[in-house]
């Protein structure tokens, strides 16, 4: 048989290397250069390398890079993307308590004048509340018993409620404890996200509920109170503002963060798992 330039191996015992005595004649192995170029071309072939050079391996496409915000989100934020904390307020009371004027001044800095009673009208704000940023849904409901129907479509939606009455209206002070017990009814818990707001109160001298009327009721709701005024915007950022406060730990306290697990305490103490 004949062999090439090169040493043929052989299974141990049967025969020695030796130089090969007939050189194989170069006109059996074709240049590899010379084959590619008479082959007709087309888009399926391989470009073959040179005589002499070796072949390179195919570049493969590197990895997709990660586009942040692409894919689910993990944890809440909102519905853009942007991660801004987001929460439902609803303004309830009697009627001509001051419920709209208390909301327009907190979102156009503006005190209505003139008295419309209100259906139902909703507002949006964007702030920063203790250094986080926060997107303020609010709804300035009727007052007015006509419109009772609405609240529980209301009630079931929010996340926290303003109890407001008038500092000048007896009887609208003595109608929170309705709109209280309601929401508690609607949302079937014994407490929820409130804050008890004596709208008003720079009419001191038609004063028909004193501060500490208003403290004690708080007290038995088991809510912050504060009184405020929507002529002179007294105390107005800081019921909305309190009111969030509220509601953040709310829900802290109903959805705490998950613990961390105890074996990254055990490896920042130092200890080691040995396995057998």
């Amino acid at each position: 048989r004949r062999c090439r330039d090169v040493w043929r191996s052989a299974p141990p015992g049967r025969c020695d290397p030796r130089p090969c005595g007939h050189p194989a004649s170069p006109r059996l192995l074709p240049d590899l250069a010379s084959l590619g170029a008479a082959l007709p071309p087309g888009p399926a072939l391989l470009k073959l390398p040179a005589p002499g050079t070796l072949a390179r391996p195919l570049a493969r496409s590197p990895p997709a890079a990660h586009v942040p915000g692409a894919g689910p989100r993990a944890g809440g934020g909102s519905a853009d993307g942007s991660g801004q904390e987001k929460y439902r307020l609803v303004v309830v009371g009697g009627g001509g308590v001051g419920k709209s004027a208390l909301t327009i001044q907190f979102i156009q800095s503006y005190f209505v004048t003139d008295y419309d009673p209100t259906i139902e009208d909703s507002y949006t704000k964007q702030c920063v509340i203790d250094d986080r940023a926060a997107r303020l849904d609010i709804l300035d409901t009727a007052g007015q018993e006509e419109f009772g129907a609405m609240r529980e479509q209301y009630m079931r939606t929010g996340e926290g409620f303003l109890l407001v009455f008038s500092v000048t209206d007896r009887g609208s002070f003595e109608e929170i404890y309705k709109f209280q017990r309601q929401i508690l009814r609607v949302k079937d818990r014994d407490e929820f996200p409130m804050i008890l707001i004596g709208n008003k109160a720079d009419l001191d001298h038609q004063r028909q509920v004193t501060q500490e009327e208003g403290q004690q009721l708080a007290r038995q709701l088991k809510v912050t109170y504060m009184e405020a005024s929507a002529k002179i915007r007294m105390n107005v950022d800081q019921a909305f503002h309190e009111l969030v406060r509220v509601i953040r730990k709310f829900q802290e306290q109903e959805c705490p963060p998950s613990p961390e697990p105890i074996w990254k305490e055990k490896d920042k103490k130092g200890c080691h798992c040995v396995i057998f």
